[in-house]
């Protein structure tokens, strides 16, 4: 904060050679008087600049008082071309508004530059919080720092924000956890269906933009690797590094023209056992892509328990996927939220990451793997998914 005092009027009287030395004296200590307040008023405001700015690494948040309880909050979607996005939509508005909030709710077609647009709208309309599901978490730096700026709290949800300090917390099911569970889903699935093995296997991981898919990858690999090592498992293409493994924007149908690759150019005379999926649309047309080429059916791991696959699952044509439930996350994004309106500090995080910039801190959900065999004990709540469990 710049301090800036002016002094638009004094006067001084010209003293000449004669002028008494008592008159001197006495035009001294006024004007000692007019500096000493003029520098006091100095310190005061200079005193309060600094008190009202953040550290590095601070919360947005950190200096509010909390807000209206009927206050505006946004909520960011990367698109809603997936079961799970389109249920986040609903049910932030549903919750948000049971809360007494104004809900201010867009989807960004999975374009960064219309998320950035949206963000900062949100910010001009007077929202006092943004959740946010990156489309890439490494490319809202500088519409975050604009949040941070106005005191607009960020909450990212389901994803970690990188690169900048004006992220609050996220809300997200662990995504090394995640991983981990799915690569024991798919050596447990290959025990029970194929056999004791050795088996030939294909890894496929998420788009590069979206901060879990590495790590989902990751998490997988710890489970994986060691069977590679040991010869239980046999990647036939050779393509073991994320980067060769990665689904661009998590589209299906780049997921399916890969695998179609894989099996034209691998497996000729040889058949596959099973295969590493980071979701559940790209489990289904990996599997669609191994019908049509003739092979029986591998074991195929998921996630997001979307209801095609539920189906599929308890068909017998997907192996598993993971249950990340929705409302779930929205109500625990919700719960800080209410925290926040009071103006209290966020309670004690379950995780912190380092986001290249500050540690963020993380509030993790347990996923849960789902099969055919526990399929109606998961959902024994969720009546549109128990009505397809037939």
């Amino acid at each position: 904060m710049q301090v800036s005092l002016t002094i638009t009027h004094v006067s001084i009287r010209v003293i000449n050679t004669h002028t008494k030395k008592q008159q001197r004296k006495e035009f001294t200590m006024k004007f000692n008087k007019v500096f000493t307040s003029v520098a006091a008023l100095v310190a005061v405001a200079s005193l309060a600049a600094c008190g009202g700015s953040s550290g590095r690494g601070e919360s947005s948040a950190s200096s509010e008082k909390g807000f209206a309880a009927d206050a505006a909050i946004g909520v960011s979607l990367p698109w809603l071309g997936t079961q799970n996005w389109k249920e986040a939509e609903t049910m932030f508005e549903d919750q948000l508004s049971e809360a007494g909030f104004k809900p201010l709710i867009q989807a960004a077609d999975n374009k960064v530059p219309q998320q950035q647009q949206q963000i900062e709208a949100m910010i001009e309309q007077g929202a006092k919080v943004i959740v946010v599901g990156p489309i890439d978490g490494t490319q809202l730096g500088s519409v975050l720092g604009k949040a941070k700026e106005a005191g607009v709290a960020v909450i990212g949800y389901d994803r970690l924000i990188e690169n900048t300090d004006g992220i609050d917390a996220v809300v997200q099911f662990g995504s090394i956890k995640t991983g981990e569970l799915q690569g024991q889903a798919l050596l447990d699935g290959l025990a029970e269906k194929k056999g004791s093995g050795p088996y030939n296997i294909e890894l496929f991981g998420g788009g590069p933009a979206d901060p879990n898919a590495p790590n989902f990858f990751k998490g997988a690999m710890t489970v994986l690797q060691p069977k590679i090592d040991d010869g239980t498992l046999t990647v036939v293409s050779g393509q073991t590094d994320f980067t060769q493994a990665a689904t661009p924007d998590w589209d299906n149908s780049k997921a399916q023209q890969r695998m179609d690759s894989l099996l034209s150019g691998n497996y000729s005379d040889k058949k596959i056992d099973g295969v590493l999926s980071p979701n559940d649309g790209i489990a289904r047309a990996i599997i669609t892509a191994c019908e049509q080429a003739g092979q029986d059916i591998p074991v195929v791991s998921g996630l997001d328990a979307e209801n095609e696959s539920v189906t599929w699952i308890w068909e017998g044509k997907q192996w598993s996927t993971i249950a990340k439930p929705t409302d779930a996350l929205v109500a625990k994004s919700v719960e800080l939220i209410k925290v926040l309106q009071t103006g209290e500090e966020l309670p004690a995080a379950d995780d912190k990451a380092d986001n290249g910039v500050i540690d963020v801190p993380l509030y993790e959900l347990d996923p849960v793997v789902v099969t055919k065999a526990n399929e109606k004990e998961v959902f024994a709540d969720d009546a549109e998914r128990m009505a397809l469990l037939k």
